[in-house]
């Protein structure tokens, strides 16, 4: 089924995303050239905000639907960039530029997999969503797209992102937690009132040396660590407030709203979580994808990144070209191999289900 022609369309169309911007909030650039590329090939498409979401020609709503998704948002390029991040730089086998690989090369190989797949007759219906708003888990990408009452039912998804096209079956969820103790003020001088920074501390090695007992063999175990502490205005004055925030990894043995239960059980601190909408996941033991992987001898892993996986409520796994430890970083690239090895993989994983 692979042409190369498919992988000199799908490269064309990573080089027109990279030369637009397209921060969190800001992808209306890259969704018009998403929904023209789809529009050359007459395929109908929808949009909901920055979001464009097709479905295949033959679409029977009788039949279970396959999600292929990826986002199209990047972050702000950093000052260490040596090469223009907006435009598509080809140097040594590779694509240097601004999300080509988180998660640029995985979202074009989505769609030329969904172009290869759209007008076949299927025992399942694909349906492909390129979305808004990954890198901030906003509320305006793949949750309104799922919201939508236009949105087909999903029964299970591929996420695209950065994996070396190993299958990753199960991701930890992310819950940000804000911790305020409260002490005492009081002169240094004469060592008055309750230090919170103290307080504060007994908190951190609490958390520090605390394990959830509940360990997944496959994400290892839930990871709490403190990342921010804030606290004192004047070096003479005993603080009476001091402010932390946890970073908690949660595998899938355990939901945010039970591990933050424990950790309040655990320290003295009012704690405040940000959000507990990023859960962990997992698919099922035995599910279709998992042998359609075996059969083509893909490598399974569990994941301690996050992605919009998190955000579903249905099965998902992620997998696509790149390599995750490019993302973010200054000179961002993907080898063209690995944009052609994506297109492969994609391919290979659905026609294995057919």
């Amino acid at each position: 089924m692979y042409t190369d022609q498919q992988f000199l369309d799908a490269q064309n169309l990573l080089a027109q995303l990279v030369a637009c911007p397209s921060l969190s909030r800001e992808e209306h650039g890259t969704a018009a050239i998403i929904q023209d590329f789809l529009a050359a090939r007459n395929i109908a498409f929808h949009t909901l905000g920055n979001n464009v979401w097709a479905t295949n020609k033959q679409f029977d709503a009788s039949k279970p639907s396959i999600l292929l998704n990826s986002h199209h948002d990047t972050v702000k390029p950093n000052a260490s960039w040596t090469h223009e991040p907006f435009a598509a730089t080809y140097l040594d086998g590779k694509m240097i530029g601004l999300g080509v690989n988180d998660a640029g090369a995985s979202l074009v190989s989505l769609i030329s997999t969904f172009c290869s797949f759209y007008e076949q007759t299927l025992p399942f219906n694909v349906v492909l969503a390129a979305t808004a708003e990954e890198e901030i888990s906003g509320t305006g990408g793949i949750e309104s797209v799922l919201k939508s009452a236009e949105f087909p039912e999903i029964s299970w998804a591929i996420v695209g992102e950065p994996t070396d096209c190993q299958l990753a079956i199960a991701e930890k969820g992310l819950m940000v937690i804000d911790a305020e103790v409260k002490g005492v003020a009081g002169h240094a001088a004469r060592n008055e009132g309750v230090n919170a920074i103290y307080l504060a501390l007994e908190d951190i090695n609490k958390i520090k040396a605390f394990e959830f007992p509940e360990v997944s063999p496959v994400l290892g175990p839930v990871k709490c660590t403190v990342t921010v502490i804030n606290a004192g205005k004047q070096h003479n004055v005993v603080p009476d407030l001091c402010h932390y925030t946890i970073d908690c990894r949660v595998n899938e043995c355990y939901s945010l709203e039970q591990v933050l239960e424990i950790l309040r059980g655990l320290v003295q601190a009012e704690l405040t979580p940000r959000s507990i909408r990023l859960q962990s996941s997992k698919i099922p033991d035995g599910h279709p994808v998992l042998e359609a992987a075996a059969a083509l001898g893909i490598t399974t892993y569990g994941s301690p990144t996050l992605s919009d996986q998190a955000l579903m409520h249905f099965p998902s796994v992620k997998i696509g070209p790149g390599h995750s430890g490019r993302s973010h970083t200054a000179d961002e690239f993907i080898y063209l191999e690995e944009l052609k090895q994506g297109i492969q993989t994609y391919q290979n994983i659905l026609s294995q289900l057919i």
